[in-house]
């Protein structure tokens, strides 16, 4: 049996030694690559928005990220709003009352084709269907709760909204990302433990241990 084996990996490694095979295979291994990375790219493009939603304005106006985000406090998903949300604000707007919904900003008149108004019966509504950007595959489980719990602010990973449009991705989504922060906040040093206390230091090496456990996002 061992005699037998050995003679098959013989003829295989024969076969390899083929110009015509080696070709085969690094045209195969190419195609691998960069179908791999062609996927892979295509998750760090911002997809398509029903509405080129303004962060800038809303977030210079001071409306807070949690107003529009509420899942953020308490869940997985942060949540995205729904036209009722919009319209609560949009619907009043005092600079557009008794102006025709035409004249409106091409954006402004894209929010109230999700509202059916019917005076003086409530409005009814059509759904928008946001597309998320930060996403995750299924294996990763993410929950903002923890990290707005531990202080960090939504700019931390999705950047400076008040220079920005529609939503974008500020860096690659990946695994070393994650626990590149993971160390940095766990890290007994000056910016973490700045009076170097013994409890601390106990602390942050518990944290350190749970927050790089592979359990702790993949369960």
């Amino acid at each position: 049996m061992e005699k037998l084996f050995e003679q098959n990996m013989m003829k295989l490694f024969e076969i390899l030694k083929k110009p015509g095979i080696q070709i085969a295979l690094l045209i195969a291994s190419m195609a691998i690559v960069s179908g791999a990375g062609w996927a892979f790219y295509q998750t760090q493009i911002p997809p398509e928005q029903p509405i080129q939603f303004p962060h800038k304005v809303h977030v210079n106006l001071q409306i807070p990220c949690l107003y529009c985000h509420p899942g953020a406090w308490r869940q997985a998903s942060a949540g995205l709003p729904t036209v009722q949300k919009c319209w609560a604000c949009h619907g009043q707007l005092k600079k557009y009352e008794g102006v025709a919904v035409n004249q409106w900003p091409a954006e402004l008149q894209k929010l109230a084709s999700y509202v059916q108004r019917n005076d003086p019966e409530p409005p009814t509504y059509k759904p928008i269907d946001w597309v998320p950007v930060y996403q995750v595959p299924d294996f990763v489980h993410f929950n903002h709760r923890p990290h707005i719990a531990a202080g960090l602010n939504c700019e931390n990973c999705h950047g400076d909204m008040s220079k920005k449009t529609v939503e974008t991705l500020e860096q690659t989504v990946n695994m070393g990302w994650c626990l590149n922060c993971h160390r940095g906040r766990t890290e007994n040093n000056s910016q973490n433990n700045p009076d170097n206390d013994p409890e601390l230091t106990a602390q942050l090496a518990e944290k350190r241990i749970k927050l790089l456990d592979c359990g702790t996002c993949h369960y």
